[in-house]
């Protein structure tokens, strides 16, 4: 999903190039803004649901599409070749996934749900440095 995003992204950056780093920025807070009220409304939920179940693993993989859909299509508009963010995502995903369940199965009650708000967090960061690097207000 992520060179899908990408993708879609190249077609439409020339006309939006003036304004990219603004659209990059919105994504990203954009994520990291439903990764943090999900975290919440994970709290305001009182009855667990199976993670198993077809229907909970349908939704997930969608949503979960759609956020790497929206992470590529920032990709695009920061003019960044995607073979070694996708490769990336991959295995990090891949990676981070088995290492989730396995903490997840020993630690996840105390966990809870303080990892996405971090991972939120940390999206709207890379926003927010995107959006800053662009406007020139900081120089390296």
């Amino acid at each position: 999903m992520p060179v899908v995003g990408w993708l879609a992204g190249l077609s439409v950056r020339e006309f939006i190039s003036t304004v990219d780093h603004w659209v990059a920025f919105g994504l990203l807070v954009f994520v990291g803004g439903k990764m943090i009220y999900e975290a919440t409304l994970m709290n305001e939920e009182e009855e667990a649901k199976d993670p198993m179940n077809i229907a909970t693993l349908l939704i997930l993989s969608l949503a979960t599409s759609i956020d790497a859909l929206a992470v590529g299509l920032s990709l695009s508009f920061i003019n960044v070749t995607i073979i070694t963010p996708a490769i990336i995502i991959g295995v990090v995903t891949f990676i981070l996934s088995f290492a989730g369940v396995y903490i997840g199965s020993r630690f996840g009650h105390f966990l809870e749900n303080r990892i996405e708000v971090v991972g939120g967090l940390i999206l709207i960061g890379i926003g927010a440095k995107i959006l800053v690097e662009h406007l020139g207000l900081i120089s390296y």
